[in-house]
């Protein structure tokens, strides 16, 4: 059975990277899939349907590609962006079903996204959640997209992640979120991230926060590096993660696109491994199995690399050692974080390309000695092999660790809230929504601290003697 994926972008953020995404998404299978034949791989994401019988059109499975339409959902209480993937090159591939829009939007106000609109909502996005999963006959995992900060991503894509656990509970649910920059200028966001970290650590199996700042930076250093002539003739342009030469039509860059790629770029690496063949399948129900093993401490840290290919394609050995080595510096990850300096509770590495397994294990035994891992999990590491490269590439790995370093973008968050919180600064904003009491503040705050102090207590052992975990005691 195929895996399915279904991605639900929420608010302004979400269904910018999504749009993003879908572009990526589109452009890889098309340089797989020379036929133009519907396969398993084009189906994890995508119907195939004909549309020429009127109404919803029927799917049609093996055969030539007829219309390829997104197994997605769009949300966002203001119209611009969806409007604009509408209207953009994307627009065969969504129709009215798998929207959801309204036009005042939420105001960078959680209440007015959880509260108002998800009541308002409910019916119509369990509705139209069941129509899409309808479609699946193996639904594996939801994806949320969403940002932390406003109030329609953070309310609104909360308020979805709850219901996605009562109405498919079976199903993993996956949450990309991205964390507001330190110059953020919605006000009110440390109160909407704080209000959003209490929805995820109860109901995501999984969450990737990924922090504007790292990405900003990342995009920056690409840039200089190409205008400094560095790179000049040994880096083929269309080949960056973060350019969009080669989409569907050439459309005039946007500031967040470069950025918004390289979240989009996560998301197909992750799921690569289902998608493609190769040696070693990675599901992603593996990846909350073996990575996740404290219920709330589902947080990831993820790193990307090659973040831009050599123009040569025949890659010396070397230089496949170097990207293993990159995936675990702070230069390429996607939260300011420094994992090697922090402890780590598991990690995945996801490769796709011309790699070999022994080329996996070899870089494992020479990056270990220099990684601190918890007493009880030495052999944390869960590793997949997927043939097929990125578009551009001739190979790339994402690296997925649940480690003690997210806990300083933790503790930012909290500190930020705090300040607002002591002044009771904007709560009256929050506090006149029906439905909201300012016992959900004292509640995420405290959902905060406790989250912040196990990973405290893990830190507290780093370094310390192996203490093997005692065993349990079976009764025969």
């Amino acid at each position: 059975l195929t895996r399915l994926f279904l991605p639900v972008a929420v608010g302004q953020c979400g269904n910018q990277v999504g749009c993003r995404f879908w572009d990526l998404a589109l452009r890889e299978h098309a340089a797989i899939n020379k036929k133009g034949i519907y396969d398993e791989a084009l189906s994890s994401f995508f119907r195939n349907v004909d549309t020429r019988s009127g109404g919803d059109g029927r799917d049609i499975y093996g055969g030539k590609i007829c219309s390829l339409k997104a197994r997605a959902l769009l949300i966002d209480m203001e119209e611009g962006v969806v409007n604009e993937i509408l209207q953009g090159p994307l627009r065969d591939v969504f129709d009215s079903k798998q929207l959801i829009t309204d036009v005042s939007g939420s105001g960078n106000n959680w209440a007015v996204g959880h509260k108002l609109y998800g009541c308002q909502y409910r019916e119509r996005i369990v509705e139209k959640l069941r129509k899409t999963a309808e479609h699946c006959d193996c639904l594996q995992c939801f994806f949320i997209i969403h940002s932390m900060g406003g109030g329609t991503g953070s309310g609104l894509g909360t308020f979805v992640l709850n219901l996605l656990e009562e109405e498919f509970p079976e199903v993993y649910r996956f949450v990309t979120s991205v964390y507001p920059s330190g110059e953020d200028d919605v006000i009110t966001s440390p109160y909407n991230s704080v209000l959003a970290m209490k929805e995820l650590n109860e109901h995501a199996d999984c969450v990737l926060p990924i922090e504007n700042e790292s990405l900003f930076e990342i995009v920056n250093k690409i840039h200089q590096m190409i205008n400094s002539g560095k790179l000049g003739s040994t880096v083929k342009q269309n080949s960056l993660v973060t350019s969009s030469a080669g989409s569907a039509k050439r459309v005039q860059e946007k500031p967040f696109d470069a950025m918004n790629n390289i979240v989009a770029n996560l998301l197909l690496n992750l799921t690569s491994s289902a998608r493609f063949e190769g040696s070693l399948n990675m599901d992603l129900n593996e990846i909350t199995m073996n990575l996740v093993p404290f219920p709330r401490l589902h947080y990831l840290v993820s790193s990307l690399t090659p973040l831009y290919t050599l123009a040569d394609v025949n890659v010396p050995s070397r230089r496949l050692d170097q990207m293993f080595s990159d995936a675990f510096s702070r230069d390429h990850q996607l939260i300011q974080a420094d994992p090697k300096h922090s402890l780590y509770l598991a990690c995945a590495l996801l490769v796709r390309g011309n790699v070999q397994v022994s080329d996996l294990r070899r870089n494992i035994e020479r990056l270990k000695p220099s990684l601190h891992f918890v007493s009880w999990n030495q052999e944390g590491w869960k590793t997949g092999l997927c043939s097929v490269p990125p578009v551009g590439h001739s190979h790339s790995l994402l690296a997925l660790a649940n480690n003690t370093s997210v806990k300083p973008t933790f503790i930012k968050l909290k500190d930020k809230f705090m300040k607002l919180y002591k002044k009771k600064a904007h709560l009256h904003h929050y506090l006149h929504i029906d439905g909201m009491e300012q016992s959900y503040f004292s509640e995420a705050i405290s959902s905060l601290s406790d989250l912040i102090e196990e990973y405290n207590e893990l830190d507290a052992t780093k370094g310390g003697p192996q203490i093997n975990p005692s065993r349990l005691q079976i009764a025969v």
